[in-house]
This record gives C-alpha cells, structure tokens and sequence, in this order.
C-alpha cells in the first residue's frame, strides 16, 4: 500500500495500477445522486428537445408553405410549381453541404454507438454543428428524423456534467446513457420504451448496461413531461388505427410470419443502402457536390413519389388513412422508393435518424400485405412490419415492441413482440450499425480480481480510501 493510500499490486502489469489510480481519482455517485443528475438531465433535455422542435417546425413551415407562396407567382410558364420540390431539396443539399465544409462531421448513430462503448461520453463539442447541419438536412426534405440529432446532443449534455462533476466512467456513461433516453423520450412520447431504446442500440444482441435501466428510464419521464407541457401535444396513441377485435392464436401466427417477411425486407433495404454507398463512395470527400447530388435525388424521387418526403412521421398516418385506395402495387413502389431515398439521405451527408423512414416502409408493405391477404387486419399487417423492419436494423426488439404498442394506441403487445423477436433473430448475422457491439467487461474483471486479492490477503473490511468506491463499482 502506498503513502497515499492507494492500492497497489504488482504484478508486472503497470496498466491494472494506472486504472486503480485514475478510478480512485474520479467520484462514483449513489444512487440518490444518480437519481437527482437523471432528473436535472431529463428536465434540461426536454427543453431541449423543446428548443430544437419549435425551430424545426418554423423552419418547416417557412421552407414548405410560406415560401412556395411567395416564388409562385415568378415560376416561368413552362416548369410547372410541383418542380419547387426538387429545385428546394436540392438547394437545401447544397445548404447541407455547406454546413458540413464549414462546421466539419459532427458524427452519426455510428459514431455515437462507438463512443458509448469507449470512452463511454459524447463530445458535447460537436453538437452546435449537429444542431446546425441536422435542422437544414431535415427541412431540405431528407428521408432522416430529428431523433439522432437529439440523441447526441443531449447525450453530450449527460457527457458533460459527468466530466464536470469528474465521474469515473461508470457513472458518466450512465449519465450519458440519461441524455440520449431524455431526448427519446420527449421524442417518441413512451418513456419507458425510449429508455430502453437507448440501452438497446449500442448491442446487436440485447441490452448490456443494465445498471443504467432506473436512471435512463427517470430522464425519459421528466424529458417526456417538459415536452409534452410546453408544446401541449397530447398523451396516448399517436396514430389513429383502425380498431382490431379481440386477438386470437390466428393473431400471432399473423405475427409470426409478418416477422418473417419484415426480416427479408429489411435486408433488402440493407442491401440498397450498401449499393448506394459503393456508388456514393468516390465522392465522399467532395462534401458540396455530395450533399447538393444526394439533395436532388431525395427531390426527384419525391417528385414521383411525393409520400417519401420527410421522414415520415405524419406521412404514416396518410398511409393508415389512404392506403386502401392508394392499392398493393403503388404502396410497394413507395415502399422501395423510400429505402432510396433513406440511402441518398444518409450517404450524401443529411444528418438524422431512421426510425420513423423505417416505419413508414413498414406501415406501406404492412398495408399491401393486408390487401394480398384479406385474413390479416390492416393494423396487424401495418404495425407488426413497422415493428420488424426497424428490429431487424436497429437490433431493439423489445424497446421497439414498447414504442409502438404506444404510438398505435393499441392492444397488441404479445403479436408486435412476436413480429420483433423473429425478426431480430433471422437478422442476428447481419447488422447495419457496424460498431453495435457487446460490453466491454474489462474494468469491472479489473475490479473483481484486486478485490479478490484484497479477500485473499485477509482484508475483509478495510478502511483503504477508494475501496468502498471500487466495491461500490463492482455491485452496480
């Protein structure tokens, strides 16, 4: 033991003493203080999420109503006013680009997936830019939602006040873990759900930091309740479903295969994206002429398509409301001609999240599905694809079951979870998020192996400084 009364044990391995120092430097908080920053952190980041809404939707409205109203009447005889849609998306990529030359990459879901493995916080410095290009791609019309952004930006939020309050890693990364599930949650409206979304997406096979379940799902509720008072949309089902009657064992058999057939559209999506990316690949550090290229092809798929605008959070309930009419064939077609427009969005720089574009392939194929087989109810088909297509590319099965056992305001748990399940399955070999990974154990073995020292040599209590903290890191 040293003056100071730091462990030490030598062993030949200067690393394991380097650890044991830096954890013994840096606080560990209880479990009344992690409590109190998930509640600081879910309030800050509902204001957040409240901030960046209300500009989104003045930008929105400013991008799509007022200003179509004003150049309409200086639109030549000869091109007609629906082309406003392709010349404004492309106009918005080449604004996209911009903000990405001058600003730099402020990452992707990817990214931030890597960072929550190690070293367990996001770089709050990189969120203004974030902010920036995220809030220009998602008015310019990408097929990426708002969610991604506000995961990082929030997360980065938990990130800090960890460094500032000079947590080990532990407990920063819980912190951060608090960021992203305040963001989700005002984000999805389903707290719990949002919560464990962001404890599922760093995984391919399962939510690993379970330490942080109480604290995350605290932040999601205290976010979701600042969100919802200050811009008063309503609690409960966000879409308006048609009513399914009671379920029967022919409901999940339903369930069953719909999961089956979610898994093979989502690789074919999958596959589309690689494609477009090989074919994106050379102009990647040309960021201008990138964003500007990705920017009219989103608008030129859009002008034939005009449903893949956006990224689809109202556009499902069209769907629900204009499917029957829309017929199986056409709603196929947008099914596909979204999972371009999803992989122009992403590969040409337009920063945000996939969720929403996910569901909306669902909710269309779902819907085609239910006109092929009348014997599957429409809401059945609609939310048991939205359900596995998203599974099978975020690897968040039971998160995924959650939220939209919420959003369609329905009963359908155990048949949206049977759909979830086989579809995470048949997709376990194949993944989109590369860095999605298992936990890294190594300082919690680290921490077993001086305690079992400490045991071995007789000290079953002790008063050496930092050992209660080292004890309190291992039982979490």
């Amino acid at each position: 033991m040293s003056s100071n009364g730091q462990i030490e044990i030598n062993n030949g391995n200067g690393n394991e003493n380097d650890k044991l120092s830096d954890s013994s430097n840096r606080r560990q908080l209880t479990y009344s203080q992690l409590y109190l920053c998930a509640v600081v952190i879910g309030i800050l980041g509902g204001m957040v999420a409240t901030i960046y809404y209300f500009v989104l939707e003045a930008m929105m409205h400013g991008m799509w109503h007022t200003l179509p109203e004003i150049i309409k009447p200086y639109f030549p005889s000869w091109l007609p006013t629906s082309n406003y849609v392709w010349i404004a998306t492309t106009i918005g990529g080449f604004c996209v680009g911009l903000a990405l030359y001058f600003f730099g990459l402020p990452g992707e879901m990817a990214q931030v997936v890597d960072r929550i493995h190690n070293p367990g916080k996001i770089d709050i410095g990189k969120s203004p830019a974030m902010v920036i290009a995220s809030l220009i791609a998602i008015t310019s019309g990408g097929s990426a939602g708002p969610e991604a952004p506000l995961v990082q930006v929030n997360g980065s939020l938990g990130s800090w006040l960890g460094d500032k309050l000079k947590l080990t890693k532990t407990s920063a990364r819980i912190l951060t873990f608090c960021g992203m599930s305040a963001a989700l949650g005002a984000f999805f409206g389903a707290p719990i759900g949002a919560a464990l979304f962001a404890l599922e997406i760093p995984h391919r096979r399962g939510l690993q930091y379970f330490e942080a379940i109480a604290p995350a799902i605290i932040a999601a509720i205290f976010s979701f309740a600042v969100f919802r008072l200050n811009t008063g949309m309503t609690i409960g089902g966000f879409y308006h479903f048609e009513e399914v009657p009671a379920l029967s064992p022919q409901n999940l058999l339903e369930g069953l295969v719909l999961g089956i057939i979610g898994a093979g559209l989502a690789v074919m999506f999958i596959i589309i994206f690689r494609l477009i990316g090989k074919l994106l690949e050379p102009l990647e550090h040309y960021r201008i002429v990138l964003a500007t290229l990705g920017g009219m092809s989103i608008g030129l798929i859009a002008f034939a398509f005009p449903q893949t605008l956006f990224f689809s959070e109202t556009q499902i309930q069209t769907v629900i409301e204009t499917g029957a009419g829309l017929g199986g064939g056409l709603l196929l077609a947008i099914a596909v001609a979204k999972m371009f427009a999803i992989s122009f969005t992403l590969h040409s720089g337009f920063l945000g999240g996939f969720i929403f574009p996910l569901f909306f392939i669902g909710a269309n194929v779902g819907y085609a599905v239910s006109l092929a087989v009348p014997q599957i109810h429409p809401t059945v088909g609609m939310v048991c694809l939205m359900a596995a297509v998203n599974v099978a590319v975020t690897k968040t099965p039971v998160s995924t079951s959650i939220i939209l056992s919420v959003l369609s305001g329905t009963a359908m748990l155990p048949v949206i979870a049977i759909a979830s399940f086989v579809s995470f399955v048949l997709t376990s070999q194949i993944t989109m998020i590369k860095t999605q990974r298992c936990r890294d154990l190594q300082e919690v073995d680290s921490s077993n192996l001086i305690l079992e020292r400490v045991v071995l040599a007789g000290e079953k209590e002790t008063t050496i400084p930092g050992l209660k903290r080292l004890k309190q890191l291992v039982s979490i």
